[in-house]
């Protein structure tokens, strides 16, 4: 996944960090595309038309990503693969120019979730997309981490994975698992605080990478709508949920939406969330306001 993960856990047993490893590389096999033999990587290969059985982990993030993407009409979008190619931010590797009209046009007529179909534990491309999961498979490996922990009996733990987080119970000194949304760079706000007991925090950073235009830097969040990297000013979207999964994805997909329509949705939706702009304006939900009240 590009990034580094950490557990803290209260009486640890023995065997954890392997098991945790294992977790891991489980998740890399099903749903990376930076994995050739993985199982999404052999969907993205197969004959459009031709059904696939899925392994359960992959249908259950793939299912939750078709969610997402319809609710926020398409600001999500799981099958923008080729998109995040052209641009430079997918196994292709990083570009040093901007792509052109014409090819951002191709890359957008091979995108889109309505290619996708689902049918129990199958699935098949009815057009030649490509399934890119960067924008949620985090979260839910985050989540696979905390499983795997109360699997094996821990019942206090904080799990980590590029600065996504579950935490469960207490710390050894009987405070809560305490993490600070991220503030992105240069950006000067009053620190928010979450008590992670139970819950999940993700956090969709447009300032990470990025691929220069001149003198303008463009961020590594496309919007799968218009096949570009997102000009709406915000730099970071934070979403906290009962589950890792999707508060990362729809961290994504705020972020694209923007600060206004953005709130809007996330209202609807009842998630407590923050969208901040690079102006350093900080734009709450009515659940997260709730929270902080």
């Amino acid at each position: 996944m590009g990034t580094r993960w950490s557990a803290q856990i209260v009486a640890a047993p023995g065997g954890a960090e392997e098991a945790l490893r294992a977790v891991l590389d489980g998740v890399i096999a099903s749903m990376s595309q930076w994995a050739p033999d993985s199982a999404l990587s052999r969907f993205n290969r197969a004959p459009p038309g031709e059904w696939r059985t899925l392994p359960d982990d992959l249908a259950r993030v793939l299912d939750t990503a078709l969610a997402i993407g319809r609710a926020s009409a398409g600001a999500f979008d799981p099958a923008a693969g080729a998109l995040a190619d052209l641009w430079g931010f997918g196994p292709p590797g990083p570009r040093a120019d901007v792509p052109a009209a014409d090819a951002v046009a191709q890359a957008l007529a091979r995108s889109g979730a309505a290619a996708i179909e689902r049918s129990d534990t199958r699935a098949r491309r009815t057009a030649d997309v490509a399934l890119d999961l960067s924008g949620i498979g985090k979260g839910y490996a985050v989540d696979a981490l905390a499983a795997r922990l109360r699997a094996l009996g821990c019942e206090d733990f904080l799990v980590e994975i590029g600065g996504e987080f579950v935490g469960a119970g207490v710390r050894p000194d009987a405070q809560p698992w305490w993490v600070e949304l991220e503030n992105p760079p240069g950006v000067a706000l009053p620190p928010i605080r979450i008590a992670l007991h139970g819950i999940a925090v993700a956090t969709s950073g447009d300032y990470r990478r990025f691929i220069a235009d001149g003198a303008r830097r463009l961020g590594h969040t496309i919007d799968p709508r218009t096949g570009r990297p997102i000009t709406n000013g915000v730099v970071s979207a934070s979403v906290i949920a009962s589950d890792c999964m999707t508060a990362d994805g729809w961290a994504t997909a705020l972020t694209v939406l923007g600060p206004g329509e953005g709130v809007t949705v996330a209202a609807r939706e009842g998630l407590a969330a923050r969208i901040v702009t690079g102006d350093g304006a900080e734009h709450l939900s009515p659940a997260l306001e709730a929270m902080l009240g």
